[in-house]
């Protein structure tokens, strides 16, 4: 049954709870609505009057029990209850007739004059659902509510009287029962305009009317009426055509009483001594190391839990076991989760990668938490900075604001100036994320008030104070940069205009910018210290969002560049680039460097930030200046017994840059690949920038799998030749390396499913799955080269002219 069809609900003869409401407010001016007849002095101040709700319940026409009355209210002009009323009547003794009438009385005043008004309400829809939410009665003045069927003090507003106001309400009322989806920016817009209309409605009408607010209860389901005692069902007539009847089964979903029993008896505590010395058979020892296999994505069956509980005593020894049996634990049944704590404490130390998985969202408990926390302190500050994006995006994860985590990430940076930066400025990004800008900020205050606390020593140049200091002027350089791209901006005219008005800017009114009273730790770099911006060396890229080219001196001599951006959300950039560094690393830890170029990427804010300017030129512009890449690297690297004209060398390492990004496209899925996002370094080291698409998106139709151009291919000497048989074999190696570190790569992006990254927020759970299949685990060694060998081939023919239907279409992508 789909989603969309399906109608849970509970018989109202089924709820054996009292009937209970609140009553909230009164609404509308109390002396424009005394009635004149009743000789009451309308000019008489409303504050001193005193208010209380008289509640019924009337079934069938009939009073039922005792009603029950509200405290006093004398509060006004506004009155508010927000008292809980509890009836002795329960729900299941109501019939479909059922009515609640209230009557508002004025203590202050003569019994005559002492009614203010009353309205009715049935407690079933004409659907014989129960009413739930508020409901907005309009009060009958001077008349107390009458409960008798059809009743003459209807609370609900006339059909033909209805207007903009009611219909909103209506809206409103199904909002807060959660039957409108939430979308915090628009509903604090709408509830704005909402506001003005009630105003411009209560200012045309005068507040001529009362209206008593009530709140009914809520249930999981909607609740149904059916009347107690025998539920005889009409048998459905026959219908003449063959259609297909959707019936809710309530069972659905629900554990089943005898697996939970058998669960509970096998994994009983008085079992544990059994457990204990049990080994597992050769069959059930396959099983478990093909269930140690699965990656962090799979789902364990109940069987498999049950497999890895029986024999956890025998597994304690293997360390990749630790994450699937802490899988199966019930973590609700505290016997249970206090067995796993002692075994866990006792357990093999895992690895770094899988303490990382452990940090997910899967798991809750606090003491597994900070066991992964224990882990993590073993890898070195290295290491740690490859995996800081996602552990600062992990602590949307923990229980509390000052978590284990929390405070091992400052703990960490303290001892590092790098580490230190980079986390305050991924706290900082995060704070505009209104659901976790608490937790967030929390951090960053502990981080501040931690390093405040420093001396100079071995570990700091500086004090705590002025470290924090140099940290800080970072947000204040950015801030001053955003505010040159606002000007630069405004500039009419080309490009040219627009960087001579920088360099202006840079010599001129923002001079203090070329050199700095106190030097800056580059936020790319924090290790390099910058004392100011050279302006003849600084430029504007000819572009929608004119990014800055901008060089800066630094306290060592010499010069960094970076681009600032400021209108492009670049945290995407920023995780794709990490994964290339970290992929580079992998590799060079089993031997094969492949001369990739992990530049620097950093998001400053939502929409800002920089990247690290690498100087290279993009295919196209090769290409339409020297017709092919060849001539290119034959200019800067010549040798006319080498290779096609250039140096082996150079030839070498543009094989294998062309191999290290063809497999890490291939496996994050990298789309929107042209000539212009493809940049040459004059050493032959290509790589890719522009990851505005990625885990398989990407806007042209039929991608390719892998992203190899038809120039590269020629550049190597074409698909027959030597030198591209040796770049298959590096893509072959390489992605085998990959796939072995594979859980690590899974286990970061899961600790990413809560950021904002548009190609995983869209998504997770899906574009998690999208990498799995990347890494073929099904396949072995062997066969995942026969796969990747046969990817190649397949890619690279459509690059040429052979015209079957799908390879035309892979040919059409890089047109």
């Amino acid at each position: 049954m789909s989603a969309s069809n399906e109608f849970r609900f509970f018989l109202s003869c089924d709820i054996n709870l009292p009937v209970m409401f609140r009553v909230d407010r009164l609404e509308g001016s109390l002396s424009s609505s005394r009635s004149p007849n009743l000789g009451i002095d309308s000019t008489n101040d409303e504050g001193n009057a005193e208010l209380f709700v008289e509640c019924a319940l009337y079934i069938d026409g009939a009073p039922f029990g005792l009603p029950v009355r509200t405290r006093l209210e004398s509060s006004g002009p506004s009155y508010y209850w927000n008292e809980l009323i509890t009836l002795t009547t329960k729900y299941r003794d109501l019939t479909a007739h059922s009515q609640l009438a209230f009557t508002v009385w004025d203590v202050s005043r003569g019994k005559d004059q002492g009614l203010i008004g009353g309205a009715t309400i049935l407690l079933f829809n004409n659907k014989l659902q129960l009413k739930t939410g508020k409901q907005k009665l309009r009060l009958w003045t001077g008349k107390e509510a009458d409960g008798s069927i059809p009743t003459t003090t209807p609370g609900k507003v006339p059909r033909h009287e209805r207007g903009e106001l009611e219909r909103l309400e209506k809206l409103v009322n199904k909002y807060e029962r959660g039957q409108i989806q939430c979308v915090d920016w628009l509903d604090r817009l709408s509830f704005k305009a909402i506001e003005k209309i009630k105003e411009c409605e209560s200012s045309k009408n005068g507040s001529s009317h009362l209206y008593l607010v009530v709140d009914f209860c809520s249930f999981e389901h909607r609740v149904v009426f059916q009347e107690s005692g025998a539920n005889f069902l009409l048998p459905s007539p026959i219908a003449s055509t063959n259609e297909l009847v959707i019936v809710w089964d309530p069972e659905v979903g629900k554990i089943n009483p005898s697996e939970h029993k058998q669960l509970k008896l096998a994994r009983s505590l008085t079992r544990g001594i059994i457990d204990r010395d049990l080994k597992p058979s050769s069959n059930e020892r396959k099983s478990i190391q093909r269930i140690l296999k699965y990656p962090p994505t799979r789902t364990l069956s109940g069987d498999e839990r049950q497999l890895l509980w029986k024999f956890r005593f025998s597994l304690m020894s293997e360390k990749r076991a630790l994450t699937k049996f802490l899988r199966c634990v019930e973590w609700s049944d505290v016997q249970e989760a206090r067995q796993a704590l002692e075994l866990m404490n006792k357990w093999e130390m895992i690895d770094v990668s899988d303490a990382l998985e452990l940090l997910s969202p899967l798991f809750e408990s606090e003491e597994v938490r900070a066991y992964a926390v224990s882990v993590l302190e073993r890898a070195d500050d290295e290491e740690l900075e490859c995996y800081l994006l996602q552990l600062v995006q992990a602590l949307r994860f923990e229980r509390s604001d000052k978590s284990r985590l929390s405070q091992f990430l400052v703990q960490r940076s303290l001892n590092n100036i790098e580490l230190a930066s980079f986390l305050r400025w991924y706290v900082t990004v995060e704070l505009y994320d209104p659901a976790y800008a608490k937790r967030f900020y929390c951090t960053y205050e502990i981080l501040e008030e931690s390093m405040m606390k420093l001396a100079a020593g071995p570990d700091w140049e500086d004090d705590g104070f002025k470290s924090w200091q140099s940290l800080v002027r970072q947000t204040e350089l950015t801030a001053q940069l955003c505010s040159i791209m606002r000007d630069v901006r405004n500039v009419r005219g080309n490009t040219q205009k627009k960087i001579e008005k920088l360099r202006q800017l840079l010599s001129g009114l923002l001079s203090e910018l070329t050199y700095f009273e106190e030097p800056i730790r580059s936020p790319l770099t924090p290790g390099v210290l910058i004392t100011g911006i050279v302006p003849s060396e600084s430029s504007i890229f000819k572009s929608a969002l004119h990014p800055l080219r901008l060089t800066f001196r630094t306290q060592s001599g010499g010069t960094c560049k970076i681009i600032f951006k400021k209108g492009d959300d670049i945290r995407q950039d920023q995780l794709v680039v990490q994964m290339v560094s970290l992929m580079d690393r992998l590799l060079k830890l089993e031997n094969l460097d492949l001369h990739l170029t992990p530049y620097k990427v950093l998001a400053t804010g939502q929409d800002e930030g920089m990247l690290e300017f690498i100087p290279s030129r993009s295919l196209a512009q090769i290409l339409s200046e020297h017709r092919s890449i060849t001539s290119y690297l034959q200019k800067f690297h010549p040798d006319e017994h080498g290779p096609f004209g250039i140096t082996a060398t150079c030839l070498e390492t543009f094989i294998k840059s062309c191999a290290g990004y063809s497999v890490i496209t291939y496996i994050l899925g990298i789309g929107d690949r042209h000539l212009d996002n493809l940049l040459l370094r004059d050493d032959g080291r290509l790589f890719h920038v522009d990851f505005g698409f990625i885990l398989g998106r990407d806007p042209k139709p039929f991608p390719p799998p892998m992203k190899l151009c038809k120039e590269m291919v020629e550049a190597m000497g074409g698909a027959e030749s030597q030198y591209y048989t040796r770049f298959k074999s590096y893509c072959c190696e390489a992605y085998n390396i990959l796939r072995k570190s594979s859980n690590l790569i899974l286990n970061l992006f899961h600790l990413m499913a809560g950021s904002n990254i548009p190609d995983i927020a869209s998504d997770p759970e899906k574009g998690i799955l999208k990498l799995q299949e990347k890494f073929r685990l099904d396949l072995d060694d062997e066969a995942s080269i026969h796969f990747f060998q046969d990817l190649i081939n397949e890619s690279v023919s459509a690059l040429f002219p052979q015209m079957v239907e799908t390879i035309h279409r892979w040919a059409q992508y890089w047109r």
